[in-house]
């Protein structure tokens, strides 16, 4: 039988050795600054809107733009259960 830890109200089979427990926090670390990069670049995309002049706010551009802030939004959202889902692993 493999030791039992409980987190978050779970009962987590504790089978991981340490090397494989070192690779994921590697891997979460890399997810961690890919994050980070994609944040910047919706901070940008969020700062072109910004300062869109009013009149040009219906464009199509503009509307991409907008898109595009949800859609990296959806993304960051992914990294986060994605980071959250390896860290209750490891």
């Amino acid at each position: 039988m493999f030791p039992i830890t409980k987190r978050n109200n779970l009962l987590i089979y504790t089978i991981m050795n340490n090397a494989r427990r070192k690779q994921i926090s590697d891997l979460i670390s890399k997810i961690e600054d890919l994050k980070s990069e994609l944040e910047t670049i919706k901070d940008e995309e969020q700062e072109y809107i910004d300062n869109v002049p009013e009149n040009l706010q219906g464009s199509e551009r503009f509307q991409n733009a907008e898109e595009a802030i949800s859609e990296l939004e959806n993304a960051e959202a992914n990294f986060e259960d994605l980071i959250s889902n390896l860290e209750n692993i490891s």
